[in-house]
C-alpha cells in the first residue's frame, strides 16, 4: 500500500480474509474519548479492509489489556500482527509493547510506529482545514505560522523524529514557519512557540496537535491555544490517513514475517 496522500480503500478480498489478524496496540487512557476515537479509528480500518480481522489491545487504563488479546488469538490458534498505536518509537515502542507481549508469552511480529509517514502531514493538513484554515492558498500558508504541539519525550531520537516532521512539513507546504512546542517533558510550551512565530513575523498562528486522541495533554495544549494562538485543530483521531497508514505498517510486517521463511529456506 502506497503511503502517499492518495487514500484508496482495499477491495474486499478473500485474502484479506486469510491474512493474520490485525492486533492494534494502543497506550490507553482514563479518559473516555480516548477509547472511543480508537473504536473509530478501527471501525475506519475495517472498512478500508474488509475481511480483515481487526482486534484492539491497551497497554494501560483501558480493557482488554495486550495478555486477555494474545491469549484469545492463542487459543484460536490464529496469527496476527501487532501494530502500535503510536507516533513515534519512544519508551513505549522499545520497551513496554514487546514487554508486554513477551511476559504474556506472545511472539507476534511487531511493525513499526506510525511515524515518520506523509500520511501524518497530510492528517495535519486535514485538521487545519476543518478548522478553518485555507490550505489551498499560497498565501494563507505563507503567512501562517503552525505550531505542531506534541506529547514530548525523554526520548532524544523521538523528540529528534518530531522536530524533523516540522521541517518536512514546512518545507513541503510553504508555512511562515513551524516550531515544535511539547505538553510534556521539556518545552517549549505552545505559549512559547506561539510568540516564537510571531517574532519571526507570522501573521496568523495556527496549533496542531500532533496527538493521536483527546486526553489530558491534548487539553492542556487547547487551553494554552486558547489564550495565545489564532485557532487551534483537532488531534489527529480517526483520520482516514491515520487509518491508511496502519494498515501500510500492518502490511510491511505482514510482508516481512511471510518473506523470512523463504531467506532461510
Amino acid at each position: 500500500m502506497s503511503e502517499g496522500h492518495r487514500l484508496t480503500a482495499a477491495p474486499a478480498t478473500p485474502e484479506a480474509a486469510g491474512s493474520p489478524a490485525l492486533l492494534l496496540i494502543a497506550h490507553g487512557s482514563r479518559d473516555a474519548r480516548h477509547a472511543a476515537t480508537v473504536a473509530a479509528l478501527v471501525e475506519r480500518v475495517r472498512a478500508l479492509r474488509p475481511g480483515l480481522e481487526v482486534a484492539t489491545a491497551y497497554l494501560d487504563h483501558c480493557a482488554p489489556r495486550i495478555p486477555r488479546v494474545a491469549a484469545r488469538l492463542a487459543e484460536a490458534d490464529a496469527s496476527a500482527v501487532a501494530v502500535p498505536l503510536l507516533l513515534n518509537r519512544a519508551f513505549h515502542a522499545k520497551h513496554d509493547i514487546p514487554a508486554a507481549l513477551r511476559a504474556c508469552g506472545s511472539a507476534l511480529p511487531v511493525a513499526d510506529v506510525l511515524g515518520p509517514s506523509p500520511l501524518l502531514l497530510a492528517a495535519l493538513d486535514r485538521r487545519l482545514a476543518e478548522a478553518g484554515l485555507d490550505l489551498g492558498s499560497p498565501a494563507v500558508r505563507a503567512r501562517t505560522g503552525v505550531v505542531l504541539a506534541a506529547a514530548g519525550s525523554s526520548d532524544p531520537a523521538a523528540d529528534a523524529a518530531t522536530r524533523a516532521a516540522a521541517a518536512e512539513w514546512r518545507r513541503t507546504r510553504g508555512w511562515a514557519g513551524v516550531e515544535v512546542a511539547y505538553a510534556s517533558a521539556a518545552g517549549p510550551r505552545v505559549p512559547d512557540a506561539v510568540a516564537a512565530l510571531r517574532r519571526a513575523g507570522a501573521a496568523e498562528v495556527a496549533v496542531s496537535p500532533y496527538l493521536l486522541a483527546p486526553g489530558r495533554l491534548p487539553d492542556r495544549i487547547a487551553e494554552a491555544a486558547a489564550d495565545s494562538a489564532d485557532l487551534l485543530a483537532d488531534v489527529l483521531g480517526s483520520a482516514p490517513e491515520v487509518a491508511t497508514l496502519l494498515l501500510a505498517r500492518y502490511d510491511r510486517a505482514r510482508r516481512a514475517v511471510t518473506a523470512a521463511p523463504a531467506l532461510t529456506a
